[in-house]
């Protein structure tokens, strides 16, 4: 295999940390956050990020169910407010892009939990991640070593 750099800039680092902090400021809830963080880098196969938001999502609270059957959301309705649904097929339509757009309907159920200024917050919140997983995979970043 072919050796890849570990190298990220410091200044690239900072500006993703401070528009994710932002972010999750923005949403207000960090148990969601991490959720919608944790289902982007299954999404894009991120062990790092994955590793990382998971240890998170359970100092925020998250139950271990909720954190084990992520991956299959959709089915495990009970475990999942309608919030917390709608923010991850959001999550999913926005990491995913299969129709090369965000369908209506999937837009206007997360528009129906979230206000205006909420809604742009988790946007931005699913685009930051998946930016993190897309630095942290081509990289081939292991799990572990993250700091706070």
């Amino acid at each position: 295999m072919t050796a890849r750099t570990q190298v990220l800039d410091p200044e690239v680092g900072k500006a993703m940390s401070a528009l994710s902090a932002a972010a999750k400021k923005g949403l207000g809830d960090l148990g969601l956050a991490e959720l919608v963080q944790i289902r982007a880098s299954q999404l894009n196969h991120c062990a790092f990020c994955l590793d990382m938001h998971l240890e998170l999502a359970r100092k925020h609270g998250m139950s271990e169910q909720q954190l084990d059957l992520l991956n299959a959301w959709e089915e495990a309705e009970d475990l999942y407010s309608e919030r917390e649904r709608a923010a991850l097929a959001l999550t999913e339509a926005v990491t995913v892009l299969t129709d090369g757009f965000v369908p209506d309907d999937v837009y206007e159920r997360a528009a129906r939990h979230f206000d205006d200024a909420q809604l742009a917050h988790l946007i931005s919140l699913i685009t930051v991640v998946n930016g993190w997983n897309r630095l942290m995979v081509s990289r081939r970043i292991p799990p572990g070593g993250h700091t706070w």
